[in-house]
């Protein structure tokens, strides 16, 4: 709980503001396995939509790969959605847990948090305007998928949610893309992709191939 309120602190998620007459601030509490919302229509509720990778899209990003033998790393994003920007007016109650002087205040939020209808479709917003701003460009047919190319070198950029796919066929480029990350956001270095949406990726790179199994469900 309290990382979490530290990287609410980090992110500059709210500003403490004395109770808007008229308003009724939105309720809050920790979830620590699944998180659950609490926001409620009338209160900006529109505009939630996620876009994310489809599987096939994956399937092929990785079919490519395996071809033309490109690198597939994997990163993950700590705490996503705290990244996204809020438009609207949305006030919460102070959080269990959190530090104040004054308890008299509510929380005008400013990024989202978990829970909050909004939080994923501001979370995609501010990636996709970041991630163009570095050069990359959006696939027409799938929202997720990026490429960024400079003369023979390329690579290529999924995002599921959280979780990013960084392919390529160059070790200098994607490092760069890399750092570039890790300076903007608060990311986890997961190596080599292994797993991608509950499947094991297998590889076989002097024979050029690669599988997914779910063969983790099937033990289950």
């Amino acid at each position: 709980m309290k990382s979490e309120i530290d990287s609410m602190s980090e992110n500059q998620v709210w500003d403490l503001v004395d109770p808007p007459e008229g308003i009724v601030p939105i309720g809050n509490k920790w979830v620590f396995k699944r998180k659950i919302g609490a926001d409620r229509k009338g209160v900006d509720y529109e505009e939630t939509f996620l876009p994310v990778a489809m599987l096939k899209s994956i399937r092929i990003m990785l079919a490519i790969a395996a071809h033309y033998d490109y690198e597939v790393w994997q990163m993950d994003i700590k705490t996503a959605f705290l990244n996204g920007l809020i438009e609207e007016d949305i006030f919460m109650d102070q959080p269990r847990g959190f530090d104040s002087k004054d308890k008299s205040k509510v929380c005008k939020l400013k990024r989202s948090i978990y829970g909050l209808k909004q939080a994923s479709r501001s979370w995609n917003r501010h990636f996709d305007e970041v991630v163009k701003s570095f050069g990359f460009i959006k696939n027409e047919d799938e929202p997720c998928v990026y490429k960024k190319a400079s003369g023979s070198m390329i690579a290529f950029l999924v995002l599921y949610v959280d979780d990013i796919l960084l392919i390529g066929n160059d070790v200098g480029m994607l490092t760069s893309v890399k750092v570039w990350l890790c300076n903007l956001f608060s990311m986890k270095d997961l190596g080599e992709a292994t797993y991608i949406l509950g499947s094991r990726i297998y590889r076989d790179r002097p024979k050029r191939l690669i599988g997914l199994s779910q063969a983790l469900y099937l033990d289950k």
